[in-house]
């Protein structure tokens, strides 16, 4: 029986793919036998590596039309196909809203949606000369699902992207399945910058229901089961890994108001 894990002569774009959570998303198809390609401005320090299987990287400023074009034709000419395109890439620096600069906002947008649409239509165009079609999978944050204070375009941009695979899963099927990933808090070797020493970031984990901040590998995890036969029937969906989310403020704010 065939293993609807196994991804050997398949080939996944993962934009972002040489740190953070794209990094782990790169080794979870780099194991499950994927040729995986990534990109970014500057390339990392080290390749994502699975078993001696390294990851071809192509450097790409996604918010730039004319270097994506020049990373999926570069991507279809090494491998023949593309299977997979995993819209990572993305971020924000904190900013007050009502300060930053319209540039800064404009930046923003461009680089966690407009970039993903960009992307997911050039890798639209080979997927659907496949027999087999493709899967596009858009990783989005629980900004989208909750208020997003000092990321606010972040937040806004992040909602568009999921709602944007909900109109192209409709346009591209039945050939090409696009979905979201909602990511909660997830420890990377950045986590530092956010949450302080160890004893911060295990702070954080225990007001997260499953105890414990998510590792770039668990939404490895769920790329693999999106992109996989097992979704065959999973197209213009969200999938929320955020742990089960964030404890209401208002139940520990009335128990300290008892004495709870």
């Amino acid at each position: 029986m065939h293993n609807p894990m196994d991804f050997s002569g398949r080939t996944v774009l993962v934009t972002g793919g040489g740190k953070g959570v794209g990094r782990g998303i790169s080794e979870r198809f780099l194991a499950a036998g994927a040729d995986v390609a990534i990109c970014g401005r500057n390339p990392p320090g080290t390749l994502p590596a699975v078993d001696g299987r390294e990851a071809f990287f192509v450097a790409c400023d996604v918010r730039r039309h004319e270097q994506l074009e020049t990373l999926v034709n570069t991507i279809v000419d090494r491998f023949g196909r593309l299977d997979v395109l995993v819209n990572n890439a993305g971020g924000a620096p904190h900013a007050d809203a009502a300060t930053a600069s319209p540039r800064f906002h404009e930046s923003i947008i461009a680089l966690n949606l407009t970039s993903a649409l960009h992307a997911a239509q050039l890798a639209n165009r080979v997927m659907q000369q496949q027999a087999d079609g493709g899967s596009i999978i858009n990783i989005a944050s629980v900004s989208t699902i909750r208020p997003s204070p000092g990321t606010a375009a972040y937040g806004a941009a992040k909602a568009g992207l999921v709602n944007l695979g909900h109109s192209l899963a409709v346009e591209w099927g039945p050939k090409v399945r696009i979905n979201a990933i909602v990511v909660g808090l997830v420890e990377t070797e950045q986590a530092h910058l956010h949450y302080g020493d160890a004893e911060g970031v295990a702070a954080v984990g225990r007001t997260i229901p499953l105890g414990r901040m998510a590792v770039p590998g668990d939404i490895g995890n769920t790329c693999l089961f999106l992109a996989s036969p097992l979704a065959s029937y999973i197209s213009g969906s969200s999938i929320a890994v955020h742990g089960g989310g964030e404890k209401p403020a208002f139940l520990q704010a009335a128990n300290a108001s008892t004495g709870g």
